[in-house]
């Protein structure tokens, strides 16, 4: 699908008439991450999943990922799937989802942030990414040159994954090498990274400049690879700012899910869009 300059790979499936429900993966993440919670949803909602520039089946980017870039490509699938939208957002698409709130608010009836990124006071005193996110395309077009991508890019994800999900992979090994095995994949997971600090910033300043909308909100935390007793207190807390972003903001707490919430607890999310999409039908009625 074309998407302004971009083109991103697009899964569709659910009833035509259900309820629109956009999903944004973490950094670095593929639509089949969100298959256990999508068998989940597909029966009452029509869901949208999709594979930012580079990553997954999409090709490569044609503009370094930014806040701007990816709230820009949110907003246009939540056009296309028919607003508003419930947005289920992973990570650090939860600072695409966010900024997409505050900036096109009509586009969104609710939304559910899944273990979200979340940064205090982030600042980007000196912004390299412009200058390093052709260096990590390159590093990668070597890589898939090579041949090195199909050893390096699945193994790096089976590590990833062994650290972040108890559940482990939801797809056959195949369909795992035939995305991180691409040089395209690898050199936009860098790009990811690197961009990462900067769109925390960039979040700030909006938040300073534009509200949030008093839509449903869920924000699930993921407590199960967070180690420290100070570390999981500061994630916490962190979490509980974020639901405090809306008047109609909820928190679910999972002391033995990792990261990977959409492969370890699918039905807690499910249950969440389902929250919001109540919450939201109930405030319809009382107006």
């Amino acid at each position: 699908m074309n998407v302004g300059r971009e083109q991103v790979h697009v899964v569709e499936s659910g009833p035509p008439d259900g309820v629109p429900l956009l999903l944004t993966s973490g950094l670095g993440g593929a639509w089949f991450d969100w298959a256990p919670a999508v068998a989940l949803l597909r029966d009452r909602y029509r869901v949208t999943v999709f594979d930012r520039p580079g990553l997954g089946l999409s090709p490569a980017a044609t503009a370094r990922p930014t806040l701007r870039r990816d709230t820009a490509i949110l907003a246009a699938l939540a056009e296309r799937a028919g607003p508003p939208v419930i947005v289920l957002a992973h990570s650090m698409a939860a600072f695409h989802a966010e900024a997409l709130a505050r900036l096109r608010p009509g586009l969104v009836r609710g939304m559910v942030l899944a273990d979200p990124s979340h940064e205090r006071g982030p600042r980007t005193d000196v912004r390299l990414a412009a200058v390093l996110t052709p260096l990590a395309a390159a590093a990668g077009a070597v890589l898939g040159a090579t041949r090195l991508a199909r050893v390096a890019g699945p193994l790096g994800r089976r590590l990833v994954l062994r650290r972040t999900s108890r559940a482990g992979e939801a797809v056959p090994d195949d369909v795992v090498r035939s995305v991180y095995g691409r040089g395209t994949v690898i050199g936009t997971v860098v790009a990811e990274e690197l961009a990462y600090r900067e769109a925390a910033a960039d979040l700030a300043r909006l938040r300073g400049r534009r509200p949030f909308p008093p839509v449903p909100l869920v924000v699930v935390t993921a407590l199960g690879d967070v180690r420290l007793p100070a570390r999981r207190r500061e994630w916490s807390d962190g979490h509980a700012r974020l639901a405090a972003m809306s008047p109609r903001g909820d928190r679910i707490v999972l002391p033995d899910a990792r990261h990977m919430v959409a492969l370890d607890a699918p039905g807690v999310l499910a249950d969440a869009v389902d929250a919001v999409l109540r919450a939201e039908a109930a405030a319809e009625d009382g107006a």
